[in-house]
C-alpha cells in the first residue's frame, strides 16, 4: 500500500507540474518576461525532488510503521524539505537579484548587499522553521530575529525603499529610457536612466533632475505617447537691452512737431509709441503715446489728443504707416485749426530715439513642448523683443513666434491664432499665458 500510494501521488504530481508549465511557459512567452522564464528553468529539477519527497511523507503516513517512528520519519523529511527548498531559494536569489540589479546597473557592492541580505533572510526563516518543527523554544529566537530586523529596517529602509521602486519601475515596463515624461510636481523632461537608485530626467535646456525611485512612484506621472514634430531650425529666444539718445531735435507747437516727425529714423516713432508700454507693462489697456500726451498737458489740445491716443498700434504692420498715421491726424487737425498755440519754456517736445541692443539667451526650443517650456522661463523683455519689436522694429508684419511657428513647424492654424492677439490688450505677463495655453491646446 504505501508503494502504490508514493507512485500514485507521484503520477499525479508529475501530470499537474507538466500542465502548470506549459501554462506558466506560455505566458512568459507570450508577455516576454526574462525574469518568469529563469525562474521556471531554474526550479524545474528542484520541483521533481520535492514531489518525491512529499510522494515518500504521504506514503510514510499510510504505512503501518508505529507511530513514534512515523512522527521521526516524518519530522526527517519535512527538515530535508525544508532544507532543500531554502537552499533552491538562496541560489534562486542570487540570479534574481544579479539580473534586476545589473539591468539597473547597481554598483557591485551593493548587488553583494542585497544578495547577503536576501540569503540570510532565508537562513533565518529556515532555522525557525526547523527550530519549530522539533519543538525547541522560540521565544529567545523571535525576540533575535525581530530585533535584528528592526534594526535592518531602520537603516536600509531609504536604500530598500528605492531599490523596491526601482525593480518596480523597470519590470512593469511603464516608464522606459528615452520616454517623455511629466511628473505632478512639475518636472518634465526624458528619461535618461533607471538605476537602483534614481530615476534621471534629462530636461530640454540639457539639465538633468535625479528623482529618487521612492519618490517617483508616490507622484502622479504625465507620459506623452505621441512623438512630437521637430522644427527645421530650433528658435533662439532673445532679448534686448535700450538705450536712449536724445536727437537734438525739439517742437513747440503741432506744425514743427508734424515736421520733425517727418524727419526723424523710425527708431524715434518707435521710441515715443513705445516706451511708456515697456516701462509699465502691467498697465492694460495700452497707455496713450508720446505725442498724445505732451498735445493735451503742453498745448491744451484735448480732441486732438483724444484723437492721437485712439490709434491702434496694432493696425499697422510697419512703423512708417504708424508714422504717416499720426502726421495724417496732426495735419487734419492743423488745416480746421490756426497753429497758434506753443507750449511753456522748458516744456517743448523732444525728440528722442531708442538704440537697441539685441542679446542672445541660453533658451532653444526644437519642438512645440520645449517652446512652452523655454517660454516660461524667458524674460519680459526677451517676450517684449519677440511680441514687439520684431513685428514693427524689424518690420516683419508679424511676431518671432508665429513666423517660426508657422515656417519651421508647420503649425499655420496656432501661428494665426497667435497672430490675431492684440498685444496692447494684455499686460506682458498674461500674454505670455495665453500664447501658453494655446500652444498647451494644440499639444
Amino acid at each position: 500500500m504505501p508503494a502504490l500510494v508514493f507512485l500514485g501521488v507521484l503520477f499525479i504530481s508529475l501530470w499537474v507540474r507538466r500542465a502548470l508549465y506549459n501554462v506558466l511557459e506560455r505566458w512568459t512567452n507570450e508577455k516576454k518576461i526574462e525574469l518568469g522564464k529563469r525562474v521556471i528553468s531554474f526550479i524545474r529539477e528542484p520541483l521533481l525532488h520535492w514531489l518525491l519527497i512529499l510522494g515518500a511523507y504521504i506514503a510514510l503516513q499510510v504505512s503501518v510503521v508505529a507511530e513514534g517512528w512515523k512522527s521521526l520519519g516524518g519530522k526527517i523529511l519535512a527538515s530535508i524539505l525544508i532544507a532543500y527548498v531554502g537552499w533552491v531559494l538562496i541560489q534562486l536569489s542570487k540570479e534574481l537579484i544579479s539580473f534586476y540589479l545589473d539591468r539597473a546597473k547597481a554598483p557591485k557592492r551593493a548587488v553583494s548587499a542585497a544578495i547577503t541580505a536576501i540569503q540570510v533572510a532565508i537562513v533565518i526563516i529556515g532555522i525557525t522553521m526547523l527550530l519549530q518543527l522539533w519543538g525547541a523554544p522560540m521565544a529567545p529566537v523571535l525576540i533575535g530575529i525581530v530585533a535584528a530586523l528592526v534594526v535592518a529596517i531602520l537603516v536600509l529602509r531609504e536604500v530598500s525603499s528605492n531599490l523596491i521602486s526601482g525593480f518596480l519601475l523597470t519590470q512593469g515596463n511603464q516608464i522606459r529610457i528615452g520616454d517623455l515624461i511629466k511628473l505632478g510636481s512639475g518636472e518634465e523632461g526624458y528619461v535618461k536612466e533607471i538605476t537602483w537608485r534614481n530615476t534621471q530626467l534629462a530636461t530640454p535646456n540639457g539639465s538633468i533632475i535625479i528623482i529618487p525611485n521612492a519618490k517617483l512612484m508616490q507622484t502622479t506621472i504625465i507620459k506623452y505617447e505621441k512623438p512630437l514634430k521637430m522644427a527645421k531650425e530650433p528658435f533662439h529666444f532673445s532679448t534686448r537691452l535700450h538705450l536712449k539718445e536724445l536727437t537734438g531735435l525739439e517742437a513747440r507747437n503741432l506744425s514743427q512737431l508734424a515736421k520733425g516727425l517727418e524727419k526723424v529714423p523710425d527708431s524715434v516713432v518707435y521710441f515715443h509709441t513705445h516706451s511708456f508700454l515697456e516701462e509699465h507693462h502691467f498697465l492694460v489697456p495700452e497707455p496713450a503715446n508720446d505725442f498724445a500726451l505732451w498735445v493735451e498737458d503742453a498745448l491744451g489740445y484735448e480732441v486732438l489728443a483724444e484723437r492721437l491716443a485712439s490709434i491702434d498700434i496694432f493696425e499697422f504692420p510697419t512703423l512708417g504707416a504708424l508714422r504717416a498715421r499720426i502726421i495724417g491726424i496732426i495735419q487734419d487737425f492743423l488745416s480746421q485749426t490756426p497753429d497758434g498755440r506753443e507750449a511753456p519754456a522748458g516744456e517743448e517736445f523732444h525728440f528722442i530715439k531708442s538704440i537697441g541692443v539685441v542679446l542672445p539667451t541660453p533658451y532653444v526650443a526644437r519642438d512645440l513642448r520645449e517652446f512652452v517650456d523655454m517660454l516660461r522661463r524667458v524674460s519680459i523683455g526677451s517676450l517684449y523683443f519677440h511680441i514687439f519689436e520684431s513685428r514693427l522694429r524689424l518690420q516683419r508684419g508679424a511676431n518671432d513666434f508665429s513666423v517660426w511657428l508657422e515656417d519651421s513647424l508647420g503649425e499655420k492654424e496656432l501661428a494665426e491664432e497667435i497672430a490675431r492677439l492684440d498685444p496692447y490688450n494684455y499686460t506682458l505677463e498674461n500674454l505670455r499665458g495665453t500664447i501658453i495655453q494655446l500652444c498647451q491646446q494644440k499639444l
